[in-house]
């Protein structure tokens, strides 16, 4: 196997495919990571939350992280890391037509971006009663790694694929 690295384009190409990523926050010298549905633009990503341990560590330390990948097999495969800055759009300052733009672009990349937060809780009653959150993180820095299968390993891959797909040949 391969690794290299890869451009600015190819990064801004893998985030605007995906949709799901690890957001990394940290608090006290202790790091925290979670699954997120994000939806990409140039220089932010925007989300959307339940009030929970990632909100409360990321109003005290905005800086994050967030990582995106595809990944075709063990030797196959391209992954983004994101560096920025957390800013909740909830606050007084965000008026509701930069709500209303995360909402809009969340709701693009997936139909039921709201479904995955709201999930959590379990109880339909509450969903009413718990606090959401929209925020972005404003990118700072961007790169990317991608691994390409080298001419054995691919022709290895290649006839484990045709064994899997026609047993009896």
């Amino acid at each position: 196997m391969r690794i290299t690295s890869i451009s600015q384009q190819e990064c801004t190409e893998l985030l605007q495919r995906v949709s799901i990523g690890r957001l990394a926050c940290s608090l006290n010298d202790q790091p925290y990571v979670v699954p997120v549905a994000f939806s990409y633009e140039p220089d932010r990503l925007y989300f959307f939350s339940t009030f929970g341990k990632k909100i409360k560590w990321m109003r005290q330390n905005p800086k994050v992280c967030l990582q995106a990948d595809e990944i075709g097999n063990r030797w196959n495969w391209i992954s983004v890391i994101v560096t920025g800055t957390y800013s909740e759009l909830n606050v007084p300052q965000y008026h509701t037509a930069q709500r209303e733009h995360a909402r809009e672009q969340l709701a693009a990349q997936c139909s039921e971006w709201w479904r995955i937060p709201l999930a959590e809780t379990g109880d339909r009653s509450l969903v009413s009663s718990i606090e959401t959150v929209f925020f972005r993180i404003d990118i700072k820095s961007m790169s990317g790694l991608r691994a390409v299968p080298e001419a054995e390993e691919a022709a290895k891959l290649d006839g484990v694929s045709k064994a899997a797909l026609h047993p009896s040949d």
